[in-house]
């Protein structure tokens, strides 16, 4: 059996990341549902991005700095935003609030890197799915402590571990100051960023795809691992 790896490359308060983190559950689950199972693995990693690096670590209002950094001030155009992603979403299973607050992100990162390394994929998918939960649909704010420690507790982390963890902002800030590094020499300029490791060839989708699109990728690097 060949097992391909799937890199994502995400920040945790674009919204887009977590649609294309939906569909591709929805292509993994179609793919791991038929004959092709047999043939390849795929294991999900996760890869730190910043999109605003240079955000406070104090949060702020999400929905006024949508409207004055994206939107140009126009409550019009906030609204049909709002409206738009609420919809896609919706037909992933997300049920996108708008309220709450933003911050840095970097603390999320360097806390999903760590137990990515210590506990493994799965456990790194379940935080990923319980951070993105609690920002974009409890108008929680990614970046606080105690908000990242309830979203470790969900995944399966021993409390008292994740907040250690949590606390400390020197565990992992090198190695994902690196893997930030990395991304930029390679290219990756936008997220979501996904890379299908393949026994042929590698394939990049880049943007929220549709199902069908990640379904299509995942066939080629079946078809190509024979």
């Amino acid at each position: 059996m060949y097992n391909s790896q799937i890199t994502f490359t995400l920040d945790t308060i674009c919204p887009r990341t977590y649609i294309a983190k939906k569909r591709l559950n929805k292509a993994l689950d179609e793919i791991n549902n038929s004959p092709d199972a047999s043939n390849v693995s795929f294991t999900l990693v996760f890869r730190p991005y910043q999109l605003h690096s240079d955000f406070s670590s104090e949060p702020v209002d999400k929905r006024a700095w949508y409207r004055s950094h994206k939107h140009d001030d126009v409550d019009e155009k906030q609204a049909v935003f709002e409206a738009v992603m609420t919809q896609i979403g919706a037909d992933v299973g997300i049920r996108f609030a708008w309220g709450g607050s933003m911050s840095n992100t970097f603390r999320a990162h360097r806390v999903i890197q760590h137990f990515q390394e210590k506990r493994g994929a799965e456990t790194a998918n379940r935080l990923v799915e319980a951070i993105y939960e609690r920002y974009f649909e409890q108008e929680k704010d990614q970046g606080s402590k105690e908000v990242l420690v309830e979203a470790c507790v969900v995944a399966g982390i021993d409390e008292t571990r994740a907040r250690e963890v949590v606390e400390d902002d020197t565990e992992g800030r090198t190695e994902v100051k690196r893997m930030m590094r990395t991304a930029a020499m390679d290219g990756v300029d936008a997220v979501p960023n996904v890379v299908f490791e393949g026994r042929r060839r590698d394939l990049t989708l880049v943007g929220a795809k549709e199902v069908d699109e990640y379904v299509k990728a995942l066939r080629t690097i079946v078809n190509e691992s024979r």
